[in-house]
């Protein structure tokens, strides 16, 4: 069945992956721009790839168990080496590798239940003429242009079908440049259920942010796109990895702002995926499975401004951790379990219950807004732990910098615009 934008929007949680030649170099995946490697020679380099280690089934078993629900795959980067076999170029992985590598992966992404984006980027640096040239001369435009729909055309009517298509590479020309609406109708004629990424100059079906989590405003479907270490493609002296801890402050921040996480993994030139971004991957879908799921699934909103406050406003900042809520349910995702205890102050709702998915049920105490739990030893020592607090309301928490809430009219934290974001 096709993916619509709603059940998009709460996948969550997804892996990205990079790899084509520039992964032997292991340099980053602009080698090529950067080094200013020429075509011909850049070919030479392509004709030694030779990845037998790349399995599409095991890094869609990873994805799986590490809690992932879809799979976006680079069918070509900029360098223009197409991941697939391709009728329009020789310069594909048929031909360099004697394999399709993006229909491994959209078999076995299938057969394991995920959905599938194919990433192609709109820019070129190997082909002729390529957008330096499309930019400088009229007639090398078209030509240009109308190759790079061609080659977006083939792919959908090789891989149909697929859920999202993600464009990439949109230098150097803006919607128009690149004939966008036309582009979209042009692909949907194909796969009419196609949803769209918004890098061909069109907003498109969902936001893309980089490296970073900002939700749009006014929301819509957005999906944050990070990488592991600080690069896409692998690079071999970047051991710079994000902590399992951090790509769980990431998830829980994309459950508040109903958005997904896309996570990157560049597999090396051999086609193996680092056995640092394994580690990482499983461990946090371990906590997916020990309660986190629930907590980024759902979510109502819980923003907070530091002057007045708002109607709409009932959630915090904490200093240990994460506050996420759905329903009568407030998740508190317990980043630093320090003690035998946990308290916080300022929870406009009675607590009915709390219990933990690893733990059970949890003693606890609330007097007056301040509320107590008794941590087992078993969650002072797991990572993140969840407590699901069930309360008698939607829960809301209201705290201010002062010992007590005064009782006139009062800035939260901050009378001035702070330097600080929330």
């Amino acid at each position: 069945m096709p993916l619509s934008l709603p059940q998009f929007s709460a996948l969550r949680y997804g892996m990205f992956v990079h790899f084509g030649p520039y992964s032997q170099l292991g340099r980053g995946e602009w080698v090529m721009n950067r080094e200013q490697i020429p075509p011909p020679e850049y070919c030479r380099l392509a004709a030694d790839f030779q990845p037998r280690a790349f399995s599409a089934e095991q890094i869609c078993s990873l994805a799986v168990a590490g809690g992932m629900k879809y799979l976006v795959f680079t069918t070509m980067h900029h360098d223009g080496f197409r991941m697939y076999d391709s009728r329009l170029s020789d310069f594909n992985a048929q031909k360099f590798c004697q394999r399709d590598f993006t229909a491994e992966i959209v078999a076995a992404a299938r057969r394991h239940g995920l959905a599938i984006g194919l990433y192609h980027s709109l820019n070129n640096w190997y082909d002729q003429p390529d957008a330096v040239a499309a930019l400088e001369n009229a007639g090398q435009y078209q030509t240009f242009i109308d190759r790079t729909f061609q080659r977006l055309q083939e792919l959908l009517q090789l891989y149909n079908p697929i859920d999202i298509l993600w464009y990439d590479g949109w230098w150097p020309f803006n919607r128009d440049g690149w004939q966008a609406e036309r582009m979209n109708a042009a692909m949907r004629s194909i796969q009419p259920w196609l949803l769209f990424n918004g890098r061909n100059g069109l907003p498109g079906d969902f936001g893309t942010p980089e490296q970073h989590l900002s939700a749009p405003d006014p929301w819509r479907p957005w999906e944050a796109c990070v990488t592991l270490n600080q690069h896409w493609g692998f690079h071999g002296g970047d051991h710079n990895w994000k902590s399992p801890l951090e790509v769980i402050r990431m998830l829980l921040s994309c459950g508040n702002g109903n958005g997904n996480l896309l996570l990157n993994v560049g597999p090396d030139g051999s086609g193996a995926i680092p056995r640092a971004s394994e580690i990482i991957i499983r461990q946090v879908g371990h906590w997916l499975n020990q309660g986190g799921r629930q907590a980024i699934t759902g979510n109502d909103p819980l923003t907070f401004g530091p002057f007045l406050r708002q109607d709409t406003e009932r959630g915090d900042w904490d200093a240990n951790g994460v506050f996420t809520a759905s329903g009568n349910t407030l998740f508190f995702t317990l980043l630093y379990p320090c003690g035998s205890t946990w308290s916080i102050s300022g929870l406009e709702a009675e607590v009915l219950e709390i219990n933990s998915p690893s733990a059970g049920r949890l003693t606890f105490r609330q007097d007056q807004g301040r509320l107590t739990v008794d941590l087992p030893e078993l969650l002072q020592q797991t990572l993140a732990p969840v407590l699901q607090i069930t309360c008698d309301r939607p829960p809301a928490i209201y705290r201010c910098g002062g010992m007590r809430v005064p009782e006139l009219k009062h800035p939260r934290y901050d009378p001035c615009p702070p330097d600080l974001q929330y």
